[in-house]
């Protein structure tokens, strides 16, 4: 099994000029990471949804000190809440003149046994994670539709949509169905050039991830994987970056596995 450290690409320009939004954007995680890389891939702009404002704020000087204060947006947004998705979009429309790329990121996870599981744990998952991207792929595709050209959404799935896990059946089944929502989306989206797909991870971990996971947990979860380590943020970030771009441009209602633990 390979423990070489991975090195990011040379950016390419496949983003240029494009106009993103990302949810769950702030820190360190895969949010952060696809902001990043869209805008090292030459997005015009880039518009961080998150409900963590402190966060957010610091992540937004950040790239904003990289790339130019004028290539970065920054609105608190918590996908529950239909008005702030609203607001978040309409961000980028009125600074950038378009939304070109959604990024559907934001989610929410937890662990317990399914006889134990309250109502309220089950409620909360699924509303974050699949009723969020639901409120948002569906604002987003309401404003794609209206300008020419089209546009792209990426949601963030995971490998657990695909598999059982123990304490998982929340977010498993908020997993499974993004998975779902991206394919039937895709199919009503396609009339307006707007592609949809999705980015399965597995395990995609950051320096304040691994503080909070024990090394029995973390070595558990590297030996299931097929290079023997977790994925840096970036290495999902260029996944998404992908799907967004070009290259990915006859590619719609698919769901692309970034592990091997595919089923």
């Amino acid at each position: 099994m390979s423990s070489a450290a991975p090195v990011c690409p040379e950016p390419h320009e496949l983003l240029a000029d494009r106009s993103v939004v990302v949810t769950a954007a702030a820190g360190s995680g895969i949010g952060g990471a696809t902001a990043r890389r869209m805008l090292a891939e030459g997005a015009a702009g880039v518009v961080l949804g998150d409900v963590h404002e402190r966060r957010l704020d610091t992540t937004r000087r950040a790239l904003a000190r990289e790339f130019g204060s004028d290539r970065v947006r920054a609105v608190r947004c918590d996908v529950t809440d239909e008005g702030e998705v609203r607001t978040l979009l309409e961000t980028c429309t009125a600074a950038y003149g378009r939304i070109d790329v959604l990024v559907n990121n934001a989610g929410l996870g937890g662990t317990a046994e399914l006889v134990e599981m309250a109502d309220e744990q089950w409620a909360r998952v699924l509303d974050t994670t699949l009723t969020g991207t639901f409120r948002c792929t569906r604002a987003g595709l309401r404003a794609m539709r209206e300008q020419p050209g089209g546009g792209a959404i990426v949601n963030n799935a995971s490998v657990v949509g695909w598999r059982a896990q123990r304490g998982q059946a929340h977010y498993a089944a908020a997993k499974a169905g993004v998975m779902a929502l991206t394919r039937c989306a895709a199919v009503e989206a396609a009339e307006y050039d707007v592609r949809v797909n999705a980015v399965s991870p597995s395990l995609a971990m950051h320096p304040n991830l691994v503080k909070v996971t024990t090394p029995e947990l973390l070595e558990e979860l590297t030996a299931r994987e097929a290079q023997g380590r977790w994925a840096e943020p970036w290495e999902i970030a260029n996944v998404i970056v992908f799907l967004a771009s070009g290259y990915s441009s006859y590619m719609t209602g698919e769901t692309v596995s970034a592990s091997s633990q595919h089923p």
